[in-house]
């Protein structure tokens, strides 16, 4: 299953950056995020 990953600003929530990943990226983002307080909007990518 596939991921899209948003980076979200600090201060207004918009999104910054996006990424589509697998289950095992997504879980090291969550992982770095966790460590720097980076804000990650995640939600499962629709199929094509």
């Amino acid at each position: 299953m596939r991921f899209e990953i948003l980076r979200l600003d600090d201060t207004q929530g918009t999104v910054t950056d996006r990424l589509i990943a697998d289950a095992d990226t997504v879980r090291e983002f969550v992982e770095a995020a966790a460590r720097t307080g980076e804000r990650l909007y995640i939600r499962p990518c629709k199929a094509a």
